[in-house]
């Protein structure tokens, strides 16, 4: 629930149950407000305050043991004399990492730890890959023909996904940090890269454009939201736009770089053929949303990238569209 309003935060739920029954409970909302344990404890009834210190708080993230945007989390529970923590999975930035865990043993807390620790950790795939591997969570999404084109030679726009799919896209995009896409996608289709289909927050704009092809007219620098270049050519902030100016060799690695220093938790990549097929090939990426409509079929357009070394993860439908989400199997293994 907290997905899109949190990052660089972690999603995180809480539960407080006493005698087999939920008698508060509460997620963290949005970054820089309250935490789950603190909106969990202050969800609980005023007639059932008293039950708090005999109670068990279920939580999905090992509580935080440092002053950040709030105090720390592990000092409500200690506070508050509850002697019973489940923990989901162990936080692994370095404020905390083990410390919450600490200070909850050192306070005579019995803590469990590890309970349904996959699911947890993939709530947070973001965060966790952003911390262990200091770059956002990547994520490639195409549309795609039937025989697997991903649109036309010529200049002409084809529409792919159909109405629902383009909100379900649009969703994707109100839950990560970032969207990218390529010089030739700003060109083609100038696109605004907003959420204007679906209630939430608009991601920052990530554009490659190497030469600085794009004209200032493109909606890619409007108002809406915030639009980060990367370029061979200047670094400049210029209103809502930032040019980074990154050296040729390397370029992805140097790019990722930068936007783990802007705090980017994690980005959508929405295109072209040939900028997905660069994150493909570098390896650089961690899961993938292919759309493609049965319906349709583009003579003589442009191959769909060219996958390597995934596996499959679901499956879904909608009317004509089906949705395959996959996974890169590199890293995978070296989770």
């Amino acid at each position: 629930m907290g997905a899109g309003d949190v990052a660089p935060n972690p999603m995180v739920g809480a539960v407080l149950v006493y005698q087999n029954k939920i008698i508060g409970e509460g997620y963290h909302q949005k970054y820089g407000e309250a935490h789950a344990e603190v909106n969990c404890i202050n969800n609980v009834d005023k007639k059932a305050k008293s039950l708090i210190k005999k109670s068990t708080i279920y939580v999905s993230l090992e509580p935080c043991a440092h002053h950040g945007k709030t105090p720390p989390c592990a000092d409500l529970i200690i506070k508050n004399k509850i002697k019973k923590v489940v923990i989901g999975c162990q936080d692994i930035y370095k404020e905390v990492a083990g410390k919450g865990i600490e200070k909850l043993q050192n306070a005579d807390v019995k803590v469990i730890t590890g309970v349904l620790e996959k699911e947890c950790k993939e709530l947070n795939k973001r965060f966790f890959t952003f911390h262990q591997k200091q770059r956002p969570y990547i994520i490639l999404k195409w549309a795609q023909s039937i025989n697997g084109k991903i649109g036309a030679n010529d200049n002409e726009r084809i529409l792919i996904s159909n109405d629902y799919s383009n909100r379900v896209v649009h969703k994707w995009r109100s839950e990560e940090s970032a969207i990218l896409v390529g010089t030739n996608t700003g060109l083609k289709d100038n696109p605004s890269l907003t959420t204007r289909f679906w209630k939430g927050n608009n991601p920052v704009r990530i554009v490659i454009d190497k030469e600085l092809k794009l004209p200032s007219s493109a909606k890619l620098f409007s108002k809406e939201a915030n639009t980060v270049i990367f370029n061979l050519v200047k670094n400049a902030v210029e209103g809502n736009i930032r040019f980074i100016k990154v050296e040729k060799d390397n370029f992805f690695q140097e790019m990722l770089l930068s936007l783990y220093k802007l705090n980017i938790q994690s980005v959508l990549v929405e295109g072209g053929a040939k900028t997905l097929q660069s994150f493909i090939d570098s390896g650089l990426w961690d899961e993938a949303r292919v759309i493609t409509n049965q319906n349709v079929v583009i003579e003589n357009g442009t191959a769909a990238p060219d996958m390597k070394k995934f596996s499959w993860s679901k499956h879904e439908t909608i009317f004509d569209d089906s949705i395959s989400y996959y996974e890169n199997c590199i890293q995978q293994n070296n989770k």
